[in-house]
């Protein structure tokens, strides 16, 4: 049969349904071919020739096309490929939490019908290419969120017109941005926070874009005013302007943007009053703290039917607060202190809202404090101390078992306290001091009470019997009330007990003979009550024990030999006691610690006792008798005219200190070089290191100590290292930092340098994590041993610390680099705030000589970021690996040196993360079981990402702030951070 012609519409028929079928499998091929150019990673395994990519959950498809590539966190790597535009229609690409690395893939020009671009962490460099403008004419959406682009944001960004996200945030950009963005009218977010552009004001282009929903540009080195016309930005809910250098006052109509929630603009330099217009009736977020702003709070701020949060601590405002304000029905936080504040507390706090944080301190507020701020069960914290509030605590707050801080101290308050109140089932502090409290002491106190302090109010009463049940109490101070009684032997039986001052009250009869526990009590001050017998030699073996005042009490007997062993601060005058003061405490740095004692006696002149040896008495004759007057005559004059010689002879000689020394403070000090040089004594030593040893030495009766940092050379400084050495001290001297260490002083002499720093009750970091059960270096068992640092704490200190070392990198001029960041460099404060500490000062005072001995001190190993042993240009990424480190001993308990027979932590960790292996069966068996899993995860991998092998991979410190932020207030919030750790990369094997 002969072949017949085909009609051209019956050809139209045949061909169209293979044209509709050819080009998903063209767009297949292109997917496997991306696959491959990407090394065939793990996580993309289902993409293969036998299923149809539009099943691939990765994959969005219409009816003719592959329109949406949506692979995020993919652990991917490498570049962006040209032929990924072949995919013609395609129309979202989304590529984030990735590793892809090189510059801004300038591939994606030929993506035309681009409309959604996200890049967004990943490790791309360099600057964006002036021609951006060349992407996609149908871009809505581009993403380019913490990578490492530098250099300007060019001028041609502002030409994709049609764009209404923009989100550049957290990268290196060290320009300028353009003015020209104000020309997307379609803009409805722009974030280019946490760059360190050159400073610049905001643009008042910016004013004009009339669709901007969201404004961020924290951190992002603005100056100058904010541009009135804020009216302008008639969409606008939220605008955060926070730490930058902008002044002037807040524009007046701020307040009168309609769909305005959230308002940011802490930490700058504002001044002026808050504006009086207020329409804003949707604002749910305030925060204005850190400024210098004046003025009274506006009434207005009562018609945010819609707040939560007001933060408007840290300025200068005056006047009363608003009554509308107490009714708000949505407020839960609100803080307000360290103003000039005045006159009543609205009385409705509480009442008609879910109340949880209500922090008014460091005003001037008078009258009671209101009924009704627990009214709903949900009040965790209640700070009002140094105000001039009066009357009684309200009985209402006996129900609160919500509160877990009760800071009432510096007021005016008077009465009993709610009974209910003193066992709050989650109070941890509770703080009254300097009231006029009165009534007895509870039997039992609440379960997690940590710290009580009620000194100088009138209480009465006996320490009840059933003190043993307070077994949370780490801090005890009562004193200067009205308590009397024979002090229990329970007393002594809570466990964690470190602070115990009772001091100035009425309290009778004998010490207790025997201690149960104390083992961590660290400042025992029992002066000032009328407390007899003697002085148990128990009080002697406590190993902890640095502070003990029991003097004007009628104390006698003899002084136990032991006592000496640790003490720093010892008070024993106005007693009865007798005897010879026992070796240990015989020189000194004891001058004032027996007077007023008649029976005591020492050969130490110095001690201002009477002398031990015995004369036989016998005749003498009138002529020797004239003769020793006269001799003694002269001594006494040569004593008073040499009395100042002798004592610097004195203290030089006992101590080996025989140079001239020079005293440089560098802020207000009670004390000289007077006080600190005899104290310099091996029972002080609380701290060795490669350059000398630490001493903690005690600077006043109140137990205030400092630390001192003894620096010693083998021969004199030369001039040059001189130099060097006081031009870093000077440095650090104008370092005012929350989170670092102050440097107090310096006494310095041709050989030797001491360096005065406050002093941090709760020691480094590593004592803590690591649990030592050997004699730590000081020779104090501390409550490291037995006291799990739980997880909220080492998030706590872990943020601390990582804000502290920011501020020396980011915002310290010019910036400062550690150098040797490690865990015992962090010091921790009463409360676990971290501060870093060591800025290295004794490298400088080395020989060059002496440089390799420098880089083996003990501890060092581990932390040593690669680059640092084969370069001498290291950058402040070196202390990101360090801070790494630090974040996974934090994570698994182990020490920075202890991953396996011949690998560091950090090595160790990377070849687990890398394994693929669950990151749980590293965590620290301590918290394995509780719910802090997927914060611990995130924390984990952040170390890890610190942790890179190139410096360009790692983090800077402000990304790490950021990171460890958003895992505490997850945390506060009570949200699932999982997210968090999704948020952070893991990269491959061959970038570590």
């Amino acid at each position: 049969m002969p072949i017949l012609p085909l009609s051209p519409l019956l050809l139209l028929l045949i061909l169209l349904p293979f044209d509709v079928i050819s080009q998903p499998q063209n767009d297949q091929t292109t997917l496997l071919n991306l696959k491959r150019f990407w090394s065939n990673p793990p996580s993309l395994s289902h993409w293969n020739q036998s299923s149809n990519p539009c099943t691939w959950p990765e994959i969005t498809c219409t009816a003719t096309a592959i329109t949406v590539i949506s692979i995020p966190n993919k652990e991917i790597h490498g570049t962006v490929p040209p032929f990924i535009c072949s995919l013609e229609n395609l129309t979202y690409l989304d590529l984030n939490y990735n590793n892809f690395i090189g510059d801004f893939p300038t591939a994606l020009y030929s993506c035309t019908n681009l409309q959604h671009l996200d890049l967004s962490q990943n490790f791309f460099v360099g600057r964006l290419p002036d021609d951006i403008s060349r992407l996609s004419p149908e871009l809505r959406y581009l993403n380019l969120f913490n990578n490492n682009f530098t250099g300007d944001i060019p001028v041609s960004i502002s030409e994709l017109s049609k764009l209404t996200s923009l989100l550049l945030p957290q990268n290196l950009f060290n320009g300028s941005f353009p003015e020209e963005i104000g020309y997307l009218n379609d803009l409805e977010l722009l974030d280019l926070s946490f760059n360190d552009f050159t400073p610049s004001r905001l643009p008042p282009s910016f004013i004009k874009l009339k669709k901007l929903r969201s404004l961020y540009m924290a951190e992002a080195n603005l100056i100058g005013e904010i541009p009135g016309n804020l009216s302008g930005m008639i969409a606008l809910e939220l605008l955060d302007l926070s730490h930058n250098n902008i002044n002037g006052s807040i524009p007046s109509d701020l307040f009168t943007l309609k769909n305005l929630t959230e308002v940011y603009l802490y930490n700058t330099d504002l001044t002026g009053g808050i504006p009086d217009s207020i329409e804003a009736v949707k604002m749910k977020m305030i925060d204005l703290s850190g400024n210098k702003l004046t003025g009274q709070i506006p009434d207005g701020f009562g018609k945010f039917t819609s707040l939560t949060n007001l933060s408007l601590m840290f300025n200068q405002l005056s006047g009363g607060i608003p009554v509308s304000i107490g009714r708000l029905p949505s407020l839960r936080n609100i803080r307000i202190f360290e103003n000039n504040l005045s006159g009543p507390l609205p009385p409705d706090f509480g009442r008609y809202s879910n109340l949880d944080i209500f922090e008014v301190n460091q005003n001037r507020f008078t009258g009671n404090l209101p009924e009704n701020l627990c009214y709903n069960g949900k009040l965790i914290g209640l700070i009002v101390f140094n105000n001039s509030l009066s009357g009684e605590i309200p009985k209402a707050l006996e129900n609160c078992n919500s509160l877990r801080r009760f800071h009432v101290s510096g007021n005016r308050f008077s009465g009993a306290i709610p009974g209910g109140l003193w066992k709050a089932s989650l109070l941890d502090t509770m703080i009254m001091s300097d009231n006029s409290f009165s009534g007895e002491l509870p039997k039992e106190l609440a379960p997690k009470l940590s710290t009580l302090k009620i000194s100088n109010n009138r209480f009465t009463g006996h320490i009840p019997t059933g003190v043993s049940s307070w077994t949370s109490l780490r801090v005890f101070e009562a004193s200067n009330n009205l308590l009397d009684g024979v002090l229990p032997q329970e007393l002594t039986a809570i466990p964690y007990l470190e602070t115990l001052l009772l001091d100035g009250n009425r309290f009778t009869g004998e010490l207790p003979a025997t201690i149960v526990s104390w083992s961590s009590l660290s400042a025992l001050n029992l002066s000032k009550n009328q407390l007899t017998g003697q002085i148990p030699d128990s009080l002697g073996f406590l190993e902890s024990l640095t502070i003990l005042d029991l003097s004007r009490n009628d104390l006698s007997g003899q002084i136990p030999s032991q006592l000496g062993r640790r003490l720093v601060v010892l008070d024993l005058s106005d007693n009865n006691l007798n005897g010879i003061i026992p070796s240990q405490l015989n020189n000194g740095a004891f001058e004032r610690s027996f007077l007023n004692n008649p029976g005591l006696c020492s050969d130490n002149p110095s001690l201002g006792l009477k002398s031990c040896r015995t004369r036989t008495r016998s005749s003498i004759s009138t002529k020797f008798v004239v003769m020793i007057a006269l001799i003694a005559v002269a001594l006494l004059l040569l004593t008073v005219l040499m009395t100042r010689y002798v004592s610097i002879w004195y203290r030089r000689r006992k101590y080996g200190l025989d140079s001239n020394w020079k005293f440089t403070s560098f802020t207000k000090l009670n004390f000289t070089e007077t006080l600190i040089l005899p104290r310099l004594t091996e029972n002080n030593v609380i701290g060795h290191g490669g350059s000398g040893k630490v001493y903690r030495i005690a600077v006043n009766r109140s137990g205030e100590y400092v630390a001192v940092k003894k620096i010693s050379t083998k021969r004199d400084l030369d001039h040059r290292l001189e130099k060097e050495f006081l031009a870093e001290v000077d440095i650090l001297s104008t370092i005012r930092h929350s989170n670092i260490v102050k440097l107090m002083g310096c006494i310095s002499c041709d050989n030797s340098k001491l360096l005065v720093y406050e002093y941090l009750q709760n020691r480094s970091l590593d004592r803590w994590v690591h649990r030592k059960q050997a004699p730590s270096s000081d020779g104090l068992n501390g409550s490291v041993r037995h006291v799990v640092l739980d997880w909220p704490k080492r998030l706590h200190i872990a943020l601390g610390a990582a804000r502290g070392l920011s501020y020396m990198h980011h915002d310290c001029s010019p910036g400062v680099i550690h150098r040797d960041v490690k865990s015992s460099n962090v010091l921790l404060d009463s409360d676990f705030n971290a501060k870093i500490a060591d800025f290295g000062l004794a490298r400088i005072l080395a020989q060059k000589s002496e440089l390799n001995t420098m880089s083996t001190v003990a501890g060092s190993f581990g932390y040593m970021a690669p680059e640092y042993a084969h370069t001498i240009k290291v950058n402040e990424k070196i202390d990101v690996y360090s801070f790494g480190v630090i974040l996974l001993e934090l994570t698994t308990g182990r020490e920075a040196s202890n991953g396996t027979e011949h690998s560091s932590l950090a090595e160790w960790a990377w070849q687990h993360g890398l394994s693929g292996a669950p990151i749980v069966d590293v965590l620290d068996n301590e918290f394995k079981d509780l719910v802090y899993l997927n914060e611990m995860t995130s924390v984990f991998k952040l170390g890890l990402w610190c942790t890179s092998k190139l410096p360009t991979n790692r983090p800077s410190m402000k990304e790490v702030c950021q990171m460890l932020l958003r895992c505490s207030m997850a945390a506060g919030n009570g949200k699932n951070v999982a997210d968090v750790a999704d948020n952070i990369p893991l990269l491959k094997l061959e970038n570590v």
